[in-house]
C-alpha cells in the first residue's frame, strides 16, 4: 500500500474545492491528436491559477498537447492531491513542500536525474534526493516573504523604512500609528486573518521564526522536537498583528487573505505580511509599486540590522511515475518549456512573480525579488525557510486554532495553549509521521 493511502480518514468524503479545470476534462491521458501524451498538473498556489491557465492554453496551441490545470482551494492541497491520485487519471505532474512532505509521496515520484529539466538547475542544491542518485523532486521557484511596505503612507506617518532596524523600532513605529490611525486614515498592520485562507501566514510563515532561530542556536536544520525557546518573541510579534490591525482580534477567525490584501490595496494600513508572490496582485489592482518595498520580519533576536527576507521555496515538482510512458515523457516536456521558452520564462516571472533557479531565467521585474537581491548582495543573512520541517499539517491546524483563540481573548492562558500546540504538539505530530 503507498503511503499516502494510510493518510485517509471519513473527511475524505468532504468535498473538494477546485478550481480552474483546462481544456481536459476526462482526465484520458490522450493528447489533442489521439497519439500525444497529455500533462495534467495540479496546482498549489491560487494567486498563480490564471497564470498557468493561460500558460498551459498557449502550450497546448503551440505544441498540440493537452494541459489540464487544476488548482487546489488554499489550504487543502494536501488532502486534494489524495483524492486526486486515488482516481483514474491522476496527476502527471504534482507538488510536495520539502523533504517532509516528500515522505508521503516517495513512492510515486519519478526519477528525474539526467532529464533536461534536471539539468536546466543552476544548482543540483534545489534537488530533493530519494537515496543518493534518484532525484524525486526538484524546485520550480524561489521566493521572499517579509513584511510588505507601503512607502507612501509610512512617509505620510513621519517615517521611512530607515527607521526600522529592530523589532523595537518596528513595535514603536506601529504602535504609533495605530495610536493616530483615526487622524492618519490608516493603521499599521492589515488584518491577520486565521482563515483557512490567511493562516498559514501565521502557522506556517510566522513561525518559522522561533523554529529558524531555536535551529541557528543548535546549529541543526531539522528536529524531532522543539524547545520553544523564542515562543515570547513569536507572542510579541503576533501581539503587533492583533492589536495594531485593522479589525480587533475578536474578528479574525472570520478574516481571509483577500480581506488583508484588500485592505492593504485600498490604503487601509502600512504593513502586509506576505511574499513576493504577491507582486503581481498588488500591481494589477493599480497600485504604485515604486511606493512598495518588503522589510524582514524583526524578531528582536540575533543580528537585526543584517537580518534580511525570509528566502527559500516549499514549491518542488514531482512526476507522477505511475502515469503512462506517453504522458510521463509530454509533462518533462512541458516542465522543460517552461523553464526554457520565452513565453514560459516570461509568465513565470512578470506574471507569476517566481525567482526560478534555471539557467534560462528572466529577470524578474519584482521589486520585492529585487529588494531580496539588494539585501543579500548589502551582506544581510537571508532567514531560511525552517517551517519545510515542520512534522505534519495537524501540527500547523492546532498551533492555528491556538493562535485563533488567543486572538479573541490573548490572556496568558490561551498563549499557553499556543506554546502547547507548538512545543507538545510538534513531539507528537513527529512520533505519528515517523512510526515504523
Amino acid at each position: 500500500m503507498k503511503k499516502w493511502q494510510t493518510m485517509l480518514s471519513a473527511g475524505m468524503a468532504a468535498t473538494m474545492l477546485l478550481a480552474g479545470c483546462g481544456s481536459s476534462s476526462d482526465g484520458e491521458s490522450s493528447g489533442s491528436d489521439g497519439s500525444k501524451g497529455s500533462v495534467y498538473y495540479l496546482n498549489f498556489k491560487p494567486e498563480q491559477d490564471e497564470a498557468w491557465q493561460n500558460l498551459a492554453k498557449k502550450y497546448t496551441e503551440e505544441k498540440g498537447v493537452d494541459v489540464k490545470v487544476v488548482t487546489a482551494a488554499s489550504g487543502n492541497y494536501e488532502t486534494t492531491l489524495m483524492s486526486e491520485m486515488g482516481k483514474s487519471g491522476a496527476p502527471t505532474l504534482f507538488q510536495v513542500n520539502g523533504p517532509i512532505g516528500l515522505k508521503n509521496w516517495e513512492d510515486y515520484a519519478y526519477n528525474l536525474k539526467g532529464t533536461p529539466v534536471f539539468d536546466q538547475l543552476t544548482s543540483d542544491s534545489y534537488a530533493l534526493y530519494n537515496g543518493d542518485d534518484d532525484v524525486a523532486a526538484i524546485a520550480y521557484c524561489i521566493e521572499s516573504y517579509g513584511l510588505i511596505v507601503n512607502e507612501k503612507l509610512l512617509k505620510e506617518a513621519g517615517y521611512t523604512v530607515d527607521d526600522i532596524k529592530s523589532f523595537d523600532d518596528l513595535k514603536k513605529v506601529a504602535d504609533d500609528i495605530a495610536s493616530r490611525k483615526d487622524e492618519l486614515g490608516f493603521t499599521a498592520f492589515t488584518s491577520a486573518g486565521m482563515d483557512g485562507s490567511s493562516d498559514w501566514r501565521y502557522k506556517t510563515h510566522l513561525a518559522n521564526m522561533p523554529i529558524y532561530f531555536e535551529y541557528k542556536d543548535k546549529e541543526i536544520n531539522s528536529s524531532e522536537a522543539i524547545e520553544g525557546k523564542y515562543l515570547d518573541e513569536y507572542r510579541k510579534i503576533f501581539d503587533l498583528y492583533i492589536t495594531d490591525s485593522t479589525v480587533p482580534g475578536k474578528d479574525l477567525a472570520a478574516k481571509t487573505g483577500d480581506d488583508s490584501r484588500n485592505e492593504f490595496e485600498q490604503g487601509k494600513a502600512v504593513f502586509y505580511q506576505n511574499g513576493s508572490w504577491e507582486y503581481t496582485n498588488l500591481k494589477d489592482a493599480g497600485m504604485d509599486t515604486n511606493e512598495l518595498t518588503m522589510i524582514p520580519i524583526y524578531f528582536g533576536v540575533g543580528d537585526e540590522e543584517n537580518q534580511g527576507l525570509c528566502t527559500g521555496t516549499e514549491n518542488y515538482w514531482v512526476v507522477n511515475n505511475e502515469a503512462s510512458e506517453e504522458d510521463i515523457q509530454a509533462t518533462l516536456d512541458f516542465m522543460n518549456w517552461c523553464v526554457t521558452s520565452e513565453e514560459g520564462t516570461k509568465a513565470m516571472a512578470d506574471e507569476m512573480g517566481f525567482v526560478i533557479p534555471f539557467k534560462d531565467a528572466k529577470k524578474s521585474d519584482n521589486v520585492f525579488v529585487t529588494k531580496d537581491q539588494k539585501m543579500t548582495e548589502e551582506g544581510k543573512t537571508p532567514i531560511s525557510w525552517a517551517f519545510t520541517t515542520i512534522p505534519s499539517e495537524e501540527w500547523k491546524n492546532g498551533v492555528g486554532s491556538a493562535l485563533t483563540a488567543y486572538a479573541a481573548d490573548p490572556t496568558d492562558g490561551n498563549w499557553d495553549k499556543v506554546k502547547t500546540a507548538f512545543v507538545d504538539g510538534w513531539k507528537t505530530e513527529y512520533d505519528l509521521t515517523n512510526e515504523k
